[in-house]
C-alpha cells in the first residue's frame, strides 16, 4: 500500500513532491494531458532520473515516449502526501504569527484543517479570531478530543515551548508544527516538524554575505 511506503521514503525526496504537484496542478489547469519526468525535470531544474526515482514510490508508471498523464500523477500526489485527506489541527498561542495561520483558508487546499486557537490572554479566550473559536489553554486537554485535532501547531514564546509541547502530547496529539526556535523534545512516537522562520532567515542572511 502507498500509505506503508511513507515510513522508508527520504525526507529530502518528500520536500520535492509538492514541487511536482504544483507544477502538474499548473498543467491539468492549462488542459496539459500528459508530461515527461525530462519536462518536469527543465521547469523545476531537477535531475530527471532523480524525479523519475521520486515518483517510483507512488505506484505511477508513465508511458514510452508519453510520460505520465497529468491528472492521474496529479491525485497520486495530493494522496501520497496527505493532502486529500482532512488533517484537523489547533493552534497554541494566537498571537500575530497563530492568527495570520487561522487566517489562512489556503491550507486547507492541503488537508489541513485548523478548528481552534488556545491562549492565556483574556483579550482573546472566549471570542472568534477569523471565524474560530480561541479558548483558555487550561481548557486544552478537556477540548483537544472533542476537536479530533491530532495536530498542534506551536506559535508560542519560546520560553514556554517546551511546556506547551508536552501539554499537547499528554491531550492527545500526534503531531507538532513547531514554529518556535526552541528545538523541542518529544517521544519518538510523536512526528515533530520544525519550520523556524528565524533559522530560515539565518541561512538567507550567511549566503546574502
Amino acid at each position: 500500500m502507498i500509505e506503508n511506503k511513507t515510513d522508508i521514503i527520504p525526507e529530502p525526496a518528500l520536500r520535492r513532491m509538492p514541487w511536482y504537484l504544483s507544477y502538474v496542478t499548473m498543467l491539468r489547469e492549462r488542459n496539459v494531458e500528459f508530461v515527461s519526468s525530462t519536462q518536469i525535470a527543465r521547469e523545476l531544474k531537477v535531475d530527471s532520473s532523480q524525479i523519475a526515482k521520486d515518483l517510483s514510490f507512488l505506484d505511477i508508471k508513465g508511458k514510452t515516449r508519453i510520460g505520465y498523464e497529468v491528472s492521474l500523477l496529479e491525485r497520486k500526489l495530493k494522496e501520497f502526501l496527505g493532502f486529500s485527506r482532512r488533517h484537523k489541527a489547533v493552534i497554541v498561542g494566537v498571537g500575530s504569527l497563530g492568527s495570520a495561520l487561522m487566517q489562512d483558508s489556503g491550507l486547507m487546499r492541503y488537508g489541513l484543517e485548523i478548528v481552534a486557537g488556545f491562549d492565556v490572554d483574556p483579550k482573546l479566550t472566549g471570542t472568534m479570531v477569523h471565524g474560530l473559536p480561541v479558548y483558555h489553554i487550561d481548557e486544552l486537554e478537556e477540548r483537544l478530543a472533542a476537536l479530533g485535532a491530532g495536530i498542534g501547531i506551536l506559535t508560542v514564546p519560546v520560553e514556554h515551548a517546551q511546556e506547551m509541547t508536552d501539554r499537547l502530547i499528554e491531550a492527545g496529539c500526534n503531531a507538532i508544527w513547531n514554529f518556535t526556535p526552541f528545538r523541542i523534545c518529544a517521544p519518538h512516537n510523536v512526528v515533530i516538524s520544525n519550520t523556524s522562520i528565524y533559522a530560515h532567515l539565518a541561512v538567507m542572511y550567511n549566503r546574502m554575505a
